[in-house]
């Protein structure tokens, strides 16, 4: 089995270290393509205005002057071109990426370009805590479960234009409660805000920031799952379609009608 693997914190990240550590357990025939820089945050984005440069870093291991998105894509049709990996996985996050967190990351982005790319393709992310910090994050509990988790989703199979998005709880291995099969959850909008700045100049900027808050995560949610220390697996669909939707809309529109506006007078 051919394995790609990338990430979005960078070729130099600890996470993408021990995620090749975890490929390894189930194949030999493993490559890592990930950015040149930390890309966190970038979503499932193209670099359509600057050319994508490829550096060799070692045998198998490139880095991509890109996103996440440009590193699969350079991995299936120019890498491994000769014969394309037979599952893509991205990570291991320093962090979770859980919630509105999947519309964001680059991690989550990395697995979805290997999931329109026709591979199988599972993101995983390692939460932290107050207590661990970003530093010093369980990188422990991912190892360990993680080989587990692969090879019962690759016994079970991934469905086409799926992806699975796993996270492992800020706690050491011995300390899970077991696994979680996951919705996507929802955060409290309210814990984003604009951290504003003067610089030495006195001219204004701004940070994106976060801030914490207490809320009760939804029942059966992602969020739910790593508050209790279990490792969350939430399938997640290409097709954006809010079908409830469409069928509303649909009827709203059944007539089929176009008004025309009304010419003003001269």
């Amino acid at each position: 089995m051919r394995i790609l693997i990338t990430n979005d914190d960078g070729i130099h990240s600890p996470g993408l270290d021990l995620l090749e550590r975890i490929a390894q357990t189930l194949s030999d025939d493993v490559y890592v393509i990930a950015p040149e820089y930390d890309q966190s945050g970038v979503a499932h984005s193209l670099s359509l205005n600057d050319p994508l440069r490829l550096r060799e870093v070692s045998p198998r291991h490139f880095a991509v002057k890109g996103t996440p998105t440009d590193c699969v894509i350079m991995g299936v049709r120019s890498v491994l071109h000769d014969k394309k990996p037979d599952l893509v996985l991205s990570g291991v996050n320093r962090g979770s990426n859980v919630a509105e967190d999947v519309t964001y990351s680059g991690t989550i982005a990395g697995a979805m370009e290997g999931t329109i790319l026709g591979v199988p393709s599972v993101a995983l992310s390692q939460a932290y805590g107050p207590v661990t910090g970003r530093f010093n994050p369980h990188w422990d509990c991912a190892e360990t479960h993680a080989p587990m988790v692969l090879r019962r989703l690759l016994d079970e199979g991934i469905s086409p234009g799926t992806l699975i998005n796993v996270n492992f709880p800020d706690c050491a291995p011995d300390q899970v409660k077991g696994i979680a099969v996951t919705v996507q959850g929802r955060r409290d909008a309210e814990l984003l805000k604009i951290d504003a700045r003067h610089d030495g100049r006195g001219i204004p900027y701004y940070w994106i920031a976060f801030q914490r808050g207490t809320f009760t995560p939804g029942k059966g949610t992602d969020l739910e799952a790593i508050a209790s220390k279990r490792i969350s697996l939430t399938p997640l669909r290409l097709d954006l379609t809010d079908e409830d939707a469409v069928t509303r809309y649909a009827q709203a529109f059944a007539d089929n009608r176009i008004a025309q506006r009304k010419a003003r007078p001269a």
